[in-house]
C-alpha cells in the first residue's frame, strides 16, 4: 500500500514540475513578444491578447491580416506561420539563422530580437 502512495506522490511532483516549466515558457514567450511588438511600434500588451497577437505578428512580418484566418486551417497554418516568421526576421534585418531560431526556439529568439540590437524596418510582402 505504501508503494502505491509513493508512486502517486512522485506523479504529483512530476506534474508540478511540468506545470512550472510550462508557465516559465509562457512567461518567456510573453516577454519576448512584448518587447518585439514594442520595438516594431505596436503596443506591447498585444502579446497577451489571443488572436490579436497573431494579427500584430502578421503585420510585423509584412503579411496581410486575412492570413490570420489561414492559421485556423490544419497543415496550412504551419506553412503560413513559417512565412510570417520569415517576414518578421527579414523586417528585423536578420537571415536564415534567425528564421530557423524563430521556428524551432521561438521563446528565445523573440527575446533576442526584442532585447537585441536588431532594428525594425518594415518591408511589405
Amino acid at each position: 500500500m505504501e508503494a502505491e502512495a509513493y508512486g502517486a506522490a512522485e506523479g504529483g511532483v512530476m506534474a508540478g514540475g511540468i506545470l512550472i516549466l510550462e508557465i516559465a515558457l509562457i512567461v518567456l514567450a510573453v516577454i519576448g513578444m512584448w518587447k518585439l511588438f514594442a520595438k516594431a511600434g505596436h503596443p506591447g500588451w498585444a502579446a497577451i491578447v489571443p488572436i490579436y497577437n497573431t494579427c500584430v505578428l502578421c503585420d510585423i512580418g509584412g503579411k496581410p491580416m486575412w492570413w490570420v484566418l489561414l492559421m485556423f486551417i490544419p497543415i496550412v497554418n504551419i506553412v503560413v506561420s513559417i512565412l510570417v516568421v520569415i517576414g518578421v526576421a527579414k523586417n528585423f534585418g536578420r537571415g536564415v539563422g534567425t528564421i530557423l531560431g524563430l521556428i524551432f526556439l521561438p521563446y528565445i529568439f523573440m527575446m533576442i530580437l526584442g532585447f537585441g540590437s536588431a532594428e525594425y524596418n518594415k518591408i511589405e510582402g
